[in-house]
């Protein structure tokens, strides 16, 4: 067999000078200096990737908070786990956020924190003897608390909120979102799923009141939606499944009644890995012809205090 080798004699070469470089000196990062605060540590980070990204949807969503345009929310169970309920909450408080959507694992860590002070047992060990998920006080209240909503009509997030406002002894309170939300006068919203939370393991559990109260928490989102035009921003904070879905379905829902609207708004995923339905049914699907996607990759207990503080900073800095 005969073997042909490419002559690299012949190749054509190009001057640098005349080449397009993605990166230059003015990118870099800096190191720290004189100035130690959070805002100079955002400046510092080098303009590339996902530091331009993050930068980015801090703008994005503090410009919506100006501008008093919607700023949706949608909260996955690891989030509040890992203890970033409190800056959700001072979002919530500033009037950053006109809506929250949780999914059931994030009520359940919010309800628990906020009403007995510790959340996220060992899952393995409970479900080796049957005890896994099955706290009593846990089903019971929460149960209780959605049987009342669906009497008197209200959203699951509604019903559960109301309950620790009225409880009588809450053991962490301060950085419930559940209460924030109540505080601040912000809908918030539940989205189950039949089956997948602890509380429906409980003989307490009533399927009716949970699809009724979850079901009008999907209509309520599909209410707020609206104000996401022109400006908007809806960021996916770790719901890899239900949440992207229940979106993109109330977002179908506000498009009907609303002649195509809401569009051209910023839409941003923030979790450990990237998945399908958020990357398709939040970032790319809804922006397509107007808005803008982002997808930033990396713990929350990291990457969601970045985008909290940052947002802040941003509204502190301009008045």
């Amino acid at each position: 067999m005969a073997y042909h080798e490419a002559d690299l004699g012949r190749v054509r070469t190009v001057p640098v000078a005349g080449r397009r470089n993605k990166v230059d000196p003015s990118l870099l990062a800096r190191p720290p200096a004189g100035d130690q605060s959070f805002k100079a540590f955002l400046d510092a980070l080098p303009d590339v990737l996902a530091a331009r990204d993050l930068r980015s949807v801090v703008a994005g969503v503090a410009g919506a908070a100006r501008q008093r345009r919607g700023v949706v929310l949608l909260i996955g169970g690891h989030v509040i786990k890992v203890g970033l309920g409190p800056l959700i909450a001072a979002w919530l408080r500033r009037g950053i956020v006109t809506h929250v959507a949780l999914n059931g694992a994030a009520a359940i860590h919010d309800f628990e924190l906020a009403a007995f002070g510790g959340t996220s047992e060992d899952v393995e060990s409970g479900l080796a003897d049957g005890t896994f998920g099955m706290a009593e006080e846990t089903g019971a209240e929460m149960n209780a608390a959605i049987l009342r909503a669906a009497a008197t009509r209200q959203g699951m997030g509604e019903g559960l909120a109301h309950a620790l406002s009225a409880r009588a002894g809450l053991a962490g309170g301060q950085g419930s979102v559940l209460l924030a939300a109540l505080e601040c006068d912000v809908p918030i919203t539940v989205h189950a799923a039949i089956g997948a939370e602890i509380i429906h393991q409980h003989p307490s559990a009533d399927g009716a009141a949970l699809g009724a109260t979850s079901h009008r928490d999907f209509l309520r989102l599909a209410g707020s939606l609206p104000h996401l035009d022109q400006g908007g921003a809806v960021l996916n904070l770790g719901s890899a499944v239900v949440l992207p879905e229940v979106f993109l379905k109330a977002l179908t829902i506000a498009r009907n009644l609303h002649a195509g609207t809401p569009t051209r708004f910023l839409a941003a995923d923030f979790d450990m890995q990237r998945h399908y339905r958020p990357r398709v049914n939040v970032v790319q699907r809804p922006t397509r012809g107007g808005g803008e996607g982002y997808m930033l990759t990396g713990h929350h207990e990291l990457m969601i205090p970045l985008l909290a503080w940052g947002v802040l900073q941003e509204l502190q800095a301009a008045g």
